[in-house]
């Protein structure tokens, strides 16, 4: 049985992109990790576990997910201003990419793992957080000799069509739409296209999970409302697939493969 590092940027990042994968995985006997790069938290938390880890195991437990790492950095925010340090920890957009690489990488040596799950060089959909976990991620793939790295992402053709369906919906507003063209990975990136519409329940469980953060106004609060009243059968259809783009393959294969063993020519 093999071990997969998921490396993820938030609690909350690793329900979407790669639960499925995940759950999948776990299912399958292999190991699982999770390692997520900030708590999630903006201020200091004077001495308190976070919440939001606490909220990430419960999510983490409901995929069936073995370990759940946290390298030991602050939530950076996400818009124009960069916010100081908390006075307790870094904001991981402040930190150094070699040692935060080094703290990834000793957990990828630790666990043996033989694939690294990050993020595309977008960071998804731009977050300064998400940017970093790919520059991070690939570098720490290299100092632990981890040879294959799988970027999880979106198609962005498809991302346009969901949000075209949400904003008729008025689910998303004031959203500019021409962001998508540089968000995301275009089809002809992906390699890898898992299915995990069996995983649905689980997925639902592990994003609720999040209460601190769906109780709230985000964006993220309100596209996760909107899944958690899907029914679990409607939901496995509408959010079957998770894709991935294998680090170091310039184009990948015309129809996506299923299986993350599976590597991708490069």
């Amino acid at each position: 049985m093999a071990t997969v590092v998921a490396f993820h940027a938030h609690p909350d990042d690793e329900t979407l992109l790669t639960g499925g994968t995940l759950a999948e995985l776990s299912a399958a006997g292999h190991r699982t990790v999770i390692a997520v790069a900030t708590d999630g938290h903006m201020a200091d938390l004077n001495g308190r576990k976070p919440l939001r880890l606490s909220e990430l195991e419960a999510s983490a437990a409901a995929l069936g997910v073995h370990r759940v790492v946290h390298l030991g950095y602050a939530d950076s925010g996400h818009g124009a201003v960069l916010y100081a340090d908390p006075p307790d920890r870094m904001r991981f957009a402040r930190a150094d990419p070699e040692e935060a690489a080094r703290r990834l990488a000793a957990i990828l040596r630790a666990e043996r793992a033989e694939i690294l799950l990050s993020y595309d060089r977008n960071g998804g959909y731009g977050h300064r957080d998400h940017v970093r976990v790919h520059e991070v991620g690939k570098r720490a793939a290299e100092l632990a000799g981890v040879s294959r790295v799988l970027a999880a992402t979106l198609p962005r053709e498809g991302c346009t069509r969901l949000n075209d369906l949400l904003r008729r919906l008025r689910v998303l507003s004031g959203y500019d739409p021409s962001v998508l063209d540089s968000l995301y990975s275009p089809r002809s990136a992906i390699t890898h296209r898992i299915d995990v519409g069996a995983h649905a329940a689980r997925r639902k469980t592990a994003l609720a999970a999040h209460r601190s953060i769906i109780e709230g106004s985000s964006r993220f609060a309100t596209i996760a409302k909107v899944i958690l009243r899907m029914p679990t059968p409607l939901l496995a259809r509408v959010m079957r697939w998770e894709w991935y783009a294998e680090e170091g393959v310039i184009s990948g294969p015309a129809v996506p493969l299923d299986d993350i063993f599976r590597p991708a020519s490069r």
